[in-house]
């Protein structure tokens, strides 16, 4: 009896554990799929839209970068750091993230440059910079009917002064920019001729110093966090690296020529540092000072030593105690807290001030004398919305760089992506450099789901890689399911709608596990009108991030190529036949949009939208979050039956982060 208990006992589990985890019936639909009518029947649920710009500009070697823009600062989250008073503080860090949003590069051929890109629909503006033999300019352009268009003029903005190179009676052009950091971690430039911003660089930490070596193009700047880092930025390969974690920081620093070393100051006190090895000496004390906070440090020309601190300007001698004595310059206290200076190629002495908004200041290193040049005190239009902590004068020479092109494509190595590289020089990121889109899927087309778009969810980053031609060589595609809610086994694709397999000259990275998908020689789906890329035969298998390759087997332009993410596509339940596609997108040569199933269709017009509007898909240029398990959409994100109702025309970004948009408790992290 025991004997016949247990195999009960056993059959009843197994039949509890097959009910459990076998994939859901197409028949019955989920109780909170009908929860939501969208009255727009012709909405496609597109959250981005596609962009054409178009560049026009004739000078040799300028390279372009086009970002995203946005004219609102993100929160970056509370930092605990040094400010200019020497104390230790924690704050909210707001910064500008254009330069997490790159979307590609390139240089105009024969004058142009022609690029279609994808952008959110909330996204109205483009940043769009040019660089020009370490000459960074940029402009904000915006985006009408479809299209965005800048065209260079060369500007007014060069000095001559005696070539110091060489002793012949030839005069070198040199173009001044002042390099300024904050403690929101932004590297920017403003070009003193014109009072122009343009933004460098990220930081790894925020800072309130920072100084040039100009011999080496490099940026050394002091983080304002513990450890307090020593941090080396190159300014030819946008670049930063860390030389040695000081352990003390402090508002003032620049580069020694004479040396070769970094001058150090906090309080009333200076030291040096290597900076080769980030070695830190015994201080100096500086006597005279009337305040001893703030303030930055800066050689002029001949090697004079000026300080500024909150009350003043001061000129400093090392005397024969190897004490620095200090002799005020400005006879009255100033109205302002100055927190930086540098000397440009005429030796103006530039100031900033302390204020969540800083002015730049002309002052004279004789008197003491002083005006308000930029910011909103100059009065002239030239609100920069951000702090300059410290500042320092990087100087283009046009005869001393020379251009260098190891692979010989006619693209210097400081603008090509790939040096070594003669078939890449340029790459076009969707949705940006530093960002992620999510397509997000429901499995059960054509019957309801429960709208949770959890059952597949891919993130993905593609990069084309182009030539110097800005033809497209090469695809890379970086993805992983983030999440795999569904009970079917789903495979996941891509159609390629303006190109033949036979374009196609390779696919690597690919993982089929499941024996349904069949390929041809080159890694596309075979019997495809369409060049078909089978990214995985099941989402289980891209957990892990992975790479897919695609090479082309001649350069094609972008245009040609099409737009990531071209047509995705899942395939549920290893059933070849059921894709399932975006609103209104068309199935590739081995889908049916008509599937018969044995319940009710709630797609009888094969577009992927239901009798109620909603969609089976929706794809985003960005990394969208998905609502927990049975959570539907709507609950999830407040806005999104109203955006879809409106045809996309009101809470475009209904899926970020901002106030009200999202019920964090139901969704995934």
């Amino acid at each position: 009896m025991k004997t016949f208990f247990l195999k009960l006992t056993q059959i009843f589990s197994i039949v509890l554990l097959f009910h459990a985890c076998s994939a859901p019936d197409v028949e019955n639909e989920s109780e909170n799929s009908t929860d939501i009518t969208i009255t727009n029947k012709t909405f496609d649920f597109s959250t981005y839209r596609l962009v054409k710009i178009t560049i026009n500009d004739a000078e040799a070697f300028s390279k372009y970068d086009v970002y995203a823009y946005s004219d609102e600062p993100y929160y970056a989250g509370d930092k605990t750091f040094l400010n200019e008073n020497d104390q230790l503080v924690t704050e909210p860090i707001y910064r500008n993230e254009v330069l997490d949003e790159l979307i590609f590069s390139g240089i105009p051929t024969n004058g142009v440059l022609v690029q279609t890109i994808n952008v959110s629909k909330y996204c109205n503006k483009l940043y769009v910079r040019r660089k020009n033999n370490l000459n960074f300019s940029s402009s904000v352009i915006s985006i009408e009917n479809g299209a965005a268009s800048y065209t260079y003029s060369k500007p007014v903005t060069t000095k001559r002064v005696n070539n110091s190179f060489n002793k012949s009676t030839a005069t070198t052009i040199v173009n001044d920019y002042l390099y300024c950091v904050n403690s929101a971690a932004e590297l920017f430039q403003v070009n003193p001729i014109d009072g122009k911003l343009t933004f460098l660089s990220q930081m790894p930490m925020g800072s309130v110093t920072c100084a040039i070596d100009q011999a080496n193009k490099c940026l050394y700047s002091v983080g304002n966090e513990s450890p307090y880092p020593l941090m080396k930025y190159s300014i030819a390969t946008d670049t930063w690296t860390t030389v040695k974690n000081i352990g003390v920081s402090g508002p003032r620093l620049d580069f020694n020529t004479n040396d070769g070393l970094l001058y150090f100051s906090r309080l009333d006190k200076i030291y040096t540092i290597n900076p080769t090895t980030g070695a830190l000496s015994a201080a100096k004390s500086i006597v005279g000072l009337h305040n001893v906070n703030g303030g930055d440090l800066a050689f002029a020309k001949d090697g004079t030593l000026f300080l500024c601190t909150f009350s003043g300007l001061y000129k400093l001698v090392l005397d024969q105690s190897n004490v620095y004595q200090s002799t005020r310059i400005s006879a009255d206290n100033l109205p302002f807290q100055p927190t930086s200076m540098t000397f440009d190629s005429n030796e103006d002495l530039w100031l900033s001030n302390n204020a969540s908004s800083s002015d730049l200041i002309i002052m004279d290193t004789q008197t003491g004398g002083w005006k308000y040049v930029y910011g909103i005190n100059a009065k002239n239009n030239t609100d920069y919305k951000r702090s300059i902590n410290d500042l320092t004068t990087f100087r283009v020479y046009t005869t001393v760089d020379t251009v260098v092109d190891s692979d010989q494509d006619g693209v210097p190595d400081q603008d090509d992506a790939s040096p070594l590289n003669a078939q890449v020089a340029f790459e076009l990121f969707t949705p940006s450099k530093y960002g992620t889109g999510t397509i997000a899927f429901e499995d059960l087309w054509p019957s309801y789901g429960d709208y949770d778009f959890n059952d597949v969810a891919l993130n993905y980053q593609v990069i084309a890689k182009l030539n110097a031609q800005n033809l497209a060589v090469q695809m890379d595609i970086i993805c992983r399911v983030k999440s795999n809610g569904a009970g079917y086994t789903d495979g996941i694709g891509i159609e390629m709608t303006n190109l033949s397999p036979s374009q196609i000259k390779n696919v690597t990275g690919t993982v089929l596990t499941e024996n349904y998908i069949v390929k041809s020689a080159n890694g596309t789906e075979a019997n495809q009108e369409h060049a078909v890329i089978i990214l995985t035969d099941a989402a289980k298998n891209l957990f892990n991030e992975r790479t897919i390759t695609i090479e082309f087997t001649q350069p094609i332009s972008t245009s040609e190529l099409g737009i990531a993410p071209f047509n995705p596509f899942i395939i549920a339940n290893k059933d070849r036949a059921r894709e399932i596609h975006l609103p209104y997108a068309k199935p590739t040569s081995l889908g049916d949009n008509h599937f018969q199933i044995t319940g009710v269709n709630r797609d009888n017009k094969g577009n992927y939208v239901s009798d109620k509007g909603m969609p089976w898909a929706i794809s985003f240029i960005h990394d969208f979050k998905v609502p927990k398990e049975k959570i539907n959409i709507a609950n999830a994100y407040n806005f999104f039956v109203k955006w879809a109702n409106s045809g996309g025309t009101l809470y475009q970004d209904w899926y970020k982060d901002n106030s009200g948009n999202r019920n964090v408790e139901l969704i995934q992290e």
